[in-house]
């Protein structure tokens, strides 16, 4: 397990409450190194329920639960932690050690190129980052076009000329990474299997047939919604219907 975060980024503060976000994160670090691992996920959680986000933050939430061998929520948080920010290493590292208290062995259907372009490449940062990626090549390529525009030798004005079409291109495809990483951001919904066994069934009714199983923490997909059902999606392939209580969307 890699060690817990004590570095804490809180925007602003909230009034309200008598001890400030920081100090309750300083507070459940402690109780965290002091094996009380109970008490600093009420804690954390008073943070998150102050309407507060931080990868951070769940991923100390991450790494009590998995301390105290609650798969599901491990997992979900590590998840959510990923969300803010894929290139938090140590919430991959501990994601893959919470992994391995699943039950559920699911083999990925294997992607098409766009898919592990899409993947590795446009999921690899957030949406934020590519857009402010394509803020700053758009500052540039004004900033070098003026330099060449005012350029008297010709291979500086050709340098400027090339470097600043460089900077348009890097500006178009960043803003187009954004735009897509936010559609399949907000049209993808993850969420974790939440009870200790779920039954799938091929219908959204009690009386249909069940046509798999799963254990808490798998990773799903969620397809459609009926009443207070899910239809979800495995990394396999198989789809199938569960009633929403069974799942915790990320």
């Amino acid at each position: 397990m890699k060690k817990l975060v004590f570095s804490f980024v809180v925007l602003f503060t909230v009034l309200s409450y008598s001890q400030t976000p920081e100090a309750l994160f300083s507070k459940a670090n402690s109780l965290y190194k002091n094996g009380n691992y109970s008490k600093a996920i009420d804690i954390y959680l008073s943070i998150e329920k102050q309407g507060l986000q931080s990868d951070e933050l769940y991923y100390n939430l991450g790494n009590s639960y998995y301390k105290l061998n609650k798969v599901a929520p491990s997992i979900y948080y590590y998840e959510k932690a990923l969300k803010i920010n894929p290139l938090n290493e140590d919430a991959i590292s501990n994601l893959a050690f919470a992994k391995r208290m699943t039950i559920d062995v699911i083999e990925e259907l294997p992607k098409t190129f766009l898919q592990r372009f899409s993947a590795n490449v446009i999921l690899k940062y957030t949406f934020d980052t590519w857009a402010i990626i394509a803020v700053i090549a758009s500052f540039l390529a004004v900033l070098l076009f003026l330099f060449y525009y005012f350029s008297s030798g010709s291979k500086t004005k050709l340098l400027f000329f090339n470097t600043s079409i460089l900077a348009v291109f890097i500006m178009v495809i960043s803003a187009s990474f954004a735009f897509k990483n936010y559609d399949i951001v907000k049209n993808t919904k993850i969420a974790i299997i939440f009870k200790d066994k779920v039954d799938v069934k091929n219908a959204p009714t009690n009386t249909s047939d069940e046509v798999f199983e799963l254990h808490e923490g798998t990773k799903v997909q969620i397809l459609d919604e009926l009443d207070n059902w899910k239809k979800i999606k495995l990394a396999d392939g198989k789809i199938g219907w569960t009633i929403a209580n069974n799942l915790k969307e990320i």
